[in-house]
């Protein structure tokens, strides 16, 4: 499994746990990778997206409503929200990664860990947000990432 799908897992994971309870993200992060041996740069990776999420969450949360008729972001399964959430902010904020790869490691982490129709429910959103996003859908910004990725 590549650095990145292992840090984007993680980031679910702790989003997820996040999710049932908000404590200290810092603490939380510590707690986090108690038990787990990451490369340095898979937990730089997921620490930048779990930040990156939790600092724009309002906004992120905001666009999975706009894109997801008659659903309400409160009431979809944990997994699915905070996986769209990641793709969402990686879509927005990291230029080095094309928004293609941010939708197809989603789709992939929602069917691995929640189940094979959140996958296509994850996509549907995704591919409509990927409309409104100005930006090459699948080439790299050329930076490194607005947020250091």
């Amino acid at each position: 499994m590549g650095t990145r799908r292992q840090a984007r897992e993680w980031a679910v994971q702790f989003l997820f746990q996040r999710d049932f309870n908000p404590d200290d993200l810092d603490i939380a992060l510590e707690d986090f990778w108690c038990d787990k041996t990451p490369d340095p740069r898979a937990r730089m990776f997921t620490e930048t997206l779990v930040r990156g999420v939790e600092t724009h969450r309002g906004a992120l949360d905001d666009l999975i409503q706009k894109y997801a008729e008659h659903w309400d972001v409160k009431r979809m399964g944990a997994v699915d929200r905070n996986v769209m959430r990641i793709a969402l902010y990686e879509m927005l904020h990291c230029d080095d990664i094309p928004p293609i790869v941010s939708i197809d490691e989603a789709v992939e982490i929602a069917k691995a860990y929640s189940n094979f129709e959140s996958g296509r429910f994850v996509n549907g959103i995704l591919d409509r947000a990927l409309q409104d996003i100005h930006r090459s859908h699948r080439e790299a910004g050329g930076g490194s990432g607005k947020d250091g990725t």
